[in-house]
């Protein structure tokens, strides 16, 4: 699916059910904050285009990181029980919750006090800061958008949030090419919703992400090059009583020629620091905690 480019300032993308209708906005536009905060109470997703993350960024971050993937070298930086940077390979891949195989993708965990591979250089601690400077500045128009009955009850300002967290994750992800003999119930990321408070997803070097309605179908979600996906996720529709739901997605496999190359994602999640308490007695820290335990098998160490 293609965007029609945005003409004052904003279009919407032409899905097949108007059960989803994922609003592109034009980050440049004075009415954005609006407009984006209304496709994430509508489906929990928005497309933002003319953003102010470069192009040729996002382009460097994923031709260094294809390469990184495809050498030895990344089985350098397996993880350390309980942290969550370094490489995490196929064997070892999430299997989504009520999934019956794990998906089909490796990845590395970027974090600005984590391991850097001396084989890429420093675009993804480029685009780890301009990524979270832009989820901080989304958060701001989702809370000015806010009704104020809802607002009210946020402990603190949604940005605020951020302030001091160690856990927003750059994660640099390689679904490979598909062989033919994957496990018949696998695909490159199970149905699933983000735990964290919102995230941040320039284009993908291929399509294949997918949103699912409240009837069950699924839908593309745009994602031309130099557009950059942001949706809610499970901390902030707790936050909001819902308000933002955190909607269903996945990453579908490819067919024809497309399944023959690797797709890499350069998604952003941007997470509370841990002290942040996301209802009564319920911190952030032991929110994502729960979650890695159920997902992953692991127990996240406090920091």
């Amino acid at each position: 699916m293609r965007l029609s480019r945005p003409t004052a300032g904003f279009t919407r993308s032409r899905l097949t059910s108007l059960a989803v209708d994922i609003a592109v906005v034009d980050h440049r536009s004075v009415k954005a904050p609006a407009q984006l905060a209304a496709s994430l109470r509508s489906t929990g997703f928005a497309v933002l285009v003319n953003h102010p993350i470069p192009a040729e960024l996002i382009s460097t971050v994923q031709g260094e990181w294809l390469a990184f993937f495809d050498s030895d070298a990344k089985f350098d930086f397996l993880p350390d029980p309980g942290h969550q940077d370094g490489f995490h390979p196929m064997s070892v891949a999430e299997t989504a919750i009520g999934a019956d195989a794990p998906d089909l993708k490796e990845f590395f965990h970027w974090y600005p006090w984590g391991r850097q591979p001396p084989q890429v250089g420093p675009s993804a601690a480029e685009l780890h800061r301009l990524a979270s400077r832009l989820g901080a500045e989304v958060l701001g128009w989702v809370e000015q958008s806010t009704p104020p009955e809802v607002a009210a009850g946020f402990p603190m300002p949604l940005a605020a949030m951020l302030d001091g967290s160690t856990r927003t994750l750059l994660r640099i992800l390689r679904y490979p090419p598909l062989t033919g003999d994957e496990p018949p119930a696998a695909v490159r990321s199970m149905a699933h919703e983000d735990v964290n408070l919102l995230t941040v997803l320039p284009a993908a070097t291929d399509p294949g992400l997918q949103v699912r309605d409240i009837q069950g179908r699924w839908h593309d979600v745009p994602g031309d090059p130099g557009s950059v996906v942001i949706n809610a996720g499970d901390m902030l529709q707790l936050l909001s009583g819902g308000l933002y739901p955190s909607t269903t997605h996945r990453v579908v496999n490819p067919e024809g020629e497309a399944a023959r190359r690797s797709r890499v994602a350069t998604p952003l999640f941007l997470h509370p620091a841990d002290r942040v308490e996301l209802e009564p007695g319920v911190t952030a820290f032991d929110f994502l905690r729960e979650r890695l335990r159920r997902i992953r098998g692991i127990e996240l160490a406090e920091t």
